[in-house]
């Protein structure tokens, strides 16, 4: 046997086959990049947003799309810089709800004394911890403060129920990004089983129902009792008689805390 062209032919079938491997997986040799935050950037950029609610659809990171809100105030400008709300919608875990967009019974009256941005982010079927979501709502967030006129000082977060628990996470993972939180209706477990409890960075304004039947009231205080022992500042307000289903009527609730953001926080 003439073992050198033995060897050239196992040579030959071997790059052939990982040639024609590659090209397989890759839709014939062409690779497709999966979107940077820059690339991302770059697109959010070029939008327009008009006073009043803006509903937009973009290509986010890792291919995702991102559907989010945008409520901008009539008279924000480069010298009149407004304060921004993240506001994270309930029945996260309901995939194509549109709750995102359900923001007049609640967000919106609660937050009008603050004339401020209000960005209200879909959750697409998944928890606000899902990692998407994670860098869906940080990177939103940095990139409207970035290219509207946000006061960066003046940034909050806030959510009922799924968006509560998702409000209460940001506070605790990346409190470098808001400066309070105001969960409502939710029920987070601040203890780490190797870290035990730490404390949040940030201020908190925690609003509960009294009759809250799906997180009861008795557990989401023992919560926010072990989350102040280990130091973190909250204000924890029980609505008198609400359930969890009460949504819109924690209205009142939601100015107090808006109240406390623009006098306690923000002073």
């Amino acid at each position: 046997m003439n073992f050198k062209n033995f060897f050239k032919s196992i040579f030959f079938i071997t790059v052939s086959f990982l040639i024609f491997s590659c090209g397989s997986e890759t839709g014939g040799g062409t690779e497709t990049e999966i979107r940077s935050y820059n690339d991302v950037k770059l697109d959010f950029e070029k939008l327009t947003f008009t006073p009043g609610i803006n509903d937009i659809e973009i290509i986010g990171t890792a291919d995702y799309v991102w559907k989010f809100r945008l409520i901008v105030p009539a008279n924000a400008s480069v010298s009149n810089k407004r304060p921004l709300i993240v506001s994270l919608h309930g029945g996260a875990t309901i995939a194509n709800s549109g709750f995102y967009k359900a923001t007049s019974c609640l967000v919106e009256p609660g937050f009008e004394s603050l004339d401020a941005y209000i960005l209200s982010p879909a959750s697409d079927g998944f928890p606000w911890f899902d990692e998407p979501n994670q860098y869906k709502v940080v990177e939103l967030t940095r990139l409207v403060k970035e290219f509207l006129n946000v006061d960066s000082n003046k940034v909050a977060i806030s959510g009922y129920s799924d968006g509560g628990i998702g409000a209460w996470f940001h506070a605790q993972y990346n409190p470098s990004d808001y400066s309070a939180s105001i969960p409502m209706s939710a029920q987070y477990n601040p203890r780490s089983p190797s870290l035990g409890t730490s404390k949040i960075n940030i201020p908190m304004y925690a609003i509960h129902g009294e009759n809250d039947e799906l997180f009861p009231l008795e557990t989401t205080q023992q919560f926010v009792d072990l989350t102040i022992d280990a130091g973190t500042d909250i204000t924890f307000v029980i609505a008198t008689g609400l359930t969890h289903n009460n949504t819109c009527d924690y209205e009142s609730y939601l100015k107090d805390a808006a109240i406390w953001l623009d006098t306690v926080v923000w002073k």
